[in-house]
């Protein structure tokens, strides 16, 4: 891949009626930042970076493109797209310890990543997944996610009518809350739905294993983020034990071995890198491949914008296999806008079409 000769940031913020509540926070907005690289020749890639919670990062990290990473991508000459984030990240390790920004610098460069991988698939005129993995198949399967306490079944149902077969709703704001959340969600499902549910870390190893019992009448697919991320493997392991359905994490893992000791450790059926987070399409893709060579499943975690998404997308249609992509349906009319017809949905799949890279055409000049 020509050397990159120019690296922008793009961010953007959707107000939301219903506040996202989870166990950690409450978010008020949808805060979207991309970036768009362009090559000596003036071809073009998009990627993504997390700036969910706290959504006054958005902003420090747009700051750090334009200040700090972008200037040193573009410094780098020519180089391989799957090459891009281990490259940046070993230029950034000594910053990364004097300033602590770990985990913004990492998001930073999973962004530039699959810029510069949809960029090489625009250039190869392939759509993404096809120029990761030529036997990949255009269809996916996907969930709705981002349901909260408030109205489960009233949101589950408004996602049924948008296609989705599969729901993933938010736990971990106390017994009483959950046990009605998922009551309400399992009332209003259909035989052949699945539930999941998310705790968002909120427990700690006494109070998941007390819960776990009363997990059972709801049959979920999988339990996500029961415990802190950082919390010891056999924490982890004893709770799968207990568990009476499989265990899905990965989103804030943030190095190769602890994704890993994940996978490894026979603790988790699920594994959930998130493409904006950590690792861009490279990190993401050979993860996604050896958790899948230990019989976990990839389902990518992803709550964002459109390039990210369709980033995510790609990237579990090349992996394969039974994984389901996550799709945010609360609200977001800037992301919907930008998608603009990019995937269709029809029972439970989105189909991607053969359009080079993502297959997004954005023009950030028309008003929206």
């Amino acid at each position: 891949m020509p050397g990159i000769r120019r690296v922008d940031a793009h961010l953007f913020r959707v107000p939301i009626d219903v506040p996202v509540r989870t166990s950690f926070g409450t978010m008020t907005d949808r805060p979207m930042l991309y970036v768009r690289v362009e090559d000596r020749d003036g071809a073009i890639g998009w990627g993504e970076v997390w700036c969910n919670f706290p959504t006054v990062g958005a902003e420090h990290r747009k700051n750090l493109i334009e200040t700090v990473v972008g200037p040193m991508l573009i410094g780098l000459g020519a180089i391989a797209p799957a090459s891009v984030y281990r490259t940046l990240m070993d230029r950034l390790h000594v910053l990364a310890i004097q300033s602590g920004e770990w985990g913004p610098l990492r998001q930073i460069c999973a962004g530039l990543d699959a810029a510069c991988h949809d960029l090489a698939a625009r250039r190869a005129g392939l759509p993404l997944f096809r120029f990761l993995n030529g036997q990949a198949r255009p269809q996916i399967a996907c969930y709705a996610s981002g349901i909260g306490p408030e109205a489960p079944d009233t949101t589950i149902e408004r996602a049924m009518k948008q296609q989705h077969t599969a729901f993933k709703v938010k736990v971990g704001f106390g017994n009483d809350v959950d046990m009605r959340t998922l009551a309400r969600a399992s009332a209003v499902l259909e035989p052949h739905h699945r539930l999941m549910a998310d705790a968002n870390q909120g427990w700690k190893i006494d109070q998941a294993l007390t819960i776990a019992p009363s997990l059972v009448e709801y049959d979920l697919a999988w339990l996500e983020e029961p415990l802190r991320a950082d919390r010891p493997l056999e924490e982890w392991q004893v709770l799968a034990d207990a568990m009476p359905t499989a265990l899905a994490a990965g989103e804030n893992l943030n190095h190769p071995s602890e994704f890993e000791a994940a996978v490894d450790g026979a603790c988790l059926g699920f594994l959930q890198p998130d493409v904006a987070k950590w690792g861009g399409v490279s990190g993401c893709l050979a993860m996604a491949r050896h958790a899948s060579s230990r019989g976990v499943v990839y389902c990518p975690h992803f709550l964002g914008g459109a390039v990210g998404l369709l980033a995510s997308a790609h990237l579990l249609a090349a992996v394969g296999g039974c994984g389901l992509l996550e799709v945010d349906v609360n609200p977001n009319t800037i992301r919907d806008e930008h998608l603009d017809g990019a995937v269709e949905m029809t029972d439970g799949h989105l189909h991607l079409d053969d359009r080079p890279g993502i297959g997004l055409e954005l023009d950030l000049h028309r008003p929206l």
